[in-house]
């Protein structure tokens, strides 16, 4: 049997999902089927094909990452990406990685935000992989194709090789409606999983010989990797001159050791509103409804809200998502366009294009409730444990309201315990922290007044997360 090194991604932004996936809290992060986030899924999927997992993720994502490992209980480790490099980076830093192991260590690279329902038909699968890349091979998955989707690339049936196994003949773009169902047609082609198995020694030749330069930025990188707290940070120097290629157009497209072994379980990369809605649960009139929303007189709609009640009649094939600062609407069988909308909000340099209200923490929360001349308000929640910085700031003071939970409050030398209803005043350029002792959550108001309210207005003195 050989060793398996499951290496997920987690470094994608999910820029379809908008409004719901950004930057700050991309899709591998949510509960888009079932009670997991995607990325708890997909370490519980592929955790018992090796005896440690490999998560490679963006820096700022650093702390959600550790928290879905944790509470998962399996054995990681988590590498930071300083930039973000495509797939053709972190698959050649993971074939470092897994050149370090025992030496017919086949590694496993999977994207962290895939939709696949049936786990063991998958281990099964990654099982398979890992045989036929003993042998030479540098494996991906292909799936069977149900319908001439526009929205994937696809892989080209080869000659035959062991098993259900075939080299690949050629790998085809994102193909026209008439171009896909000619595929389907034809036979022999099948969806493109992103999905990757191969013997570390092979990836890293294959590196070396077909994109030298990625080669070169994870050989510095994994040279300089240093260890932080629970994390392994990559040195940023090493990723500027690495070209931004994905892993088909730097070595699979390339290479004369490409194979592929079709799979006909159910996948999908839930890369769209639509995807999302083919994948849940719908009602006789085929709708799917999430959160506060009313329907009446509609069709084969995806009606999604994060916070305000949201009615819908009379429409067909409609995709409307409602978070607490933006509404998409689109209509159901152009989602992919959401990435283009999405262009134009960045184009107006529109924050809401890459950050949530919410903003996710190492110990909990903030959300934004209201912001005006000289003043904001927040509301922050301080999980079990959590502990936030010692701090001051420059240009603000802050008042504290407790509204459930139990605070511990550091205000220069004076520290105290308050309760719901409690309050504290933090004068500006007074040192303060906040600390939830209990093993319940902590809820309170925030209202700031000062000249300047951002969040680089930060001195800090003490920090256990490390953080400048």
């Amino acid at each position: 049997m050989n060793r398996i090194l499951p290496v997920v991604l987690s470094g994608g932004s999910g820029s379809r999902l908008w409004p719901v996936s950004r930057p700050s809290h991309p899709k591998q992060f949510l509960k888009l089927h079932g009670e997991q986030t995607m990325l708890r899924t997909t370490l519980d999927r592929v955790a018992p094909l090796g005896d440690r997992l490999t998560v490679i993720c963006a820096e700022a994502q650093r702390f959600l990452v550790a928290e879905q490992l944790r509470e998962s209980g399996h054995a990681g480790r988590i590498v930071l990406e300083p930039l973000a490099r495509n797939t053709a980076f972190p698959a050649a830093l993971a074939s470092l990685l897994a050149a370090e192991e025992v030496e017919d260590t086949v590694m496993l690279l999977i994207p962290a935000d895939h939709h696949l329902p049936d786990a063991r038909a998958f281990r099964d699968a990654a099982r398979a992989a890992a045989g036929i890349a003993s042998e030479g091979h540098i494996v991906t998955f292909g799936i069977t194709p149900d319908s001439p989707h526009t929205g994937y690339g696809y892989i080209k049936r080869g000659a035959p090789l062991a098993g259900d196994a075939a080299r690949v003949a050629a790998f085809r773009e994102k193909p026209d409606k008439a171009t896909a169902a000619s595929f389907l047609a034809e036979g022999g082609h099948y969806w493109n999983a992103g999905i990757f198995a191969a013997p570390a020694a092979l990836m890293i030749a294959e590196m070396e010989r077909h994109a030298p330069a990625v080669m070169a930025a994870a050989r510095a990188a994994h040279a300089g990797m240093e260890a932080d707290l629970d994390f392994l940070r990559l040195p940023e120097q090493a990723l500027l001159a690495c070209p931004d290629l994905s892993i088909d157009y730097a070595v699979m497209e390339h290479t004369e050791f490409a194979a592929v072994l079709p799979v006909d379980f159910a996948w999908s990369d839930l890369g769209s509103w639509t995807s999302v809605w083919a994948v849940r649960d719908q009602d006789e009139a085929g709708n799917v409804t999430r959160g506060d929303v009313f329907l009446h007189d509609s069709e084969s709609s995806y009606i999604h809200s994060e916070g305000p009640v949201v009615a819908v009649s009379g429409l067909r094939d409609v995709v409307v998502v409602a978070t607490g600062d933006a509404v998409l609407v689109t209509d159901r069988h152009r989602t992919e366009s959401v990435k283009e909308l999405l262009g134009q909000l960045k184009a107006a340099d529109r924050v809401e294009a890459s950050e949530h209200k919410k903003i996710f923490r190492p110990w909990g929360s903030y959300e934004q409730l209201a912001l005006g001349p000289r003043f904001q308000v927040k509301r922050i929640i301080v999980n079990p444990g959590g502990l936030l910085s010692l701090q001051s700031h420059r240009h603000r003071a802050e008042h504290w309201v407790v509204v459930a939970g139990e605070a511990e409050v550091t205000v220069d030398e004076d520290v105290r315990r308050l309760c719901e209803n409690q309050s504290i005043y933090v004068p500006l350029g007074a040192k303060h922290r906040l600390h939830n002792p209990t093993p319940d959550p902590l809820v309170l108001i925030e209202v700031q007044s000062g000249d300047y309210l951002g969040e680089d207005d930060i001195i800090r003195y003490d920090d256990v997360y490390a953080r400048n």
